[in-house]
């Protein structure tokens, strides 16, 4: 069987080094734990937060996907709705926001920790 490619590993929510150790503890719509994260990959032993204050970076990453959120859903109200009132343009994206937030809240991590954590792909490194 091949190593999973990074790609992967992302869409999946692997540990970096491994790729094979899940990140998250629950499943994304566990609505009250879909934050929860191992400390350490429960494959290789990686220790996810590997300098202090890495995972403040994923809030500029989940910026990012708020951004194009609010520019898609308005670009499509716009021109699908027939550029309804402004109170309907923030009940929808305010909607849409809060039922995709654990998406935003775990690829950012998972995407900060995959290409600004340092962390290289090492497919013989095993927990001891």
């Amino acid at each position: 069987m091949s190593a999973p490619t990074k790609l992967e590993a992302i869409v999946k929510l692997r540990c970096p080094r491994c790729r094979k150790g899940e990140i998250f503890t629950h499943p994304g719509y566990h609505i009250t734990k879909f934050d929860n994260m191992h400390e350490d990959c429960p494959v290789c032993g990686l220790h996810y937060e590997v300098e202090v204050g890495l995972f403040y970076g994923a809030m500029y990453i989940s910026y990012g996907f708020s951004v194009a959120l609010v520019l898609i859903v308005g670009v499509l109200l716009y021109y699908l709705a027939g550029d309804p009132s402004t109170l309907t343009y923030i009940l929808t994206v305010s909607a849409i926001a809060i039922v995709t937030a654990p998406f935003s809240f775990r690829y950012s991590r998972v995407l900060m920790l995959h290409f600004f954590s340092g962390i290289n792909y090492n497919p013989t490194y095993s927990k001891v």
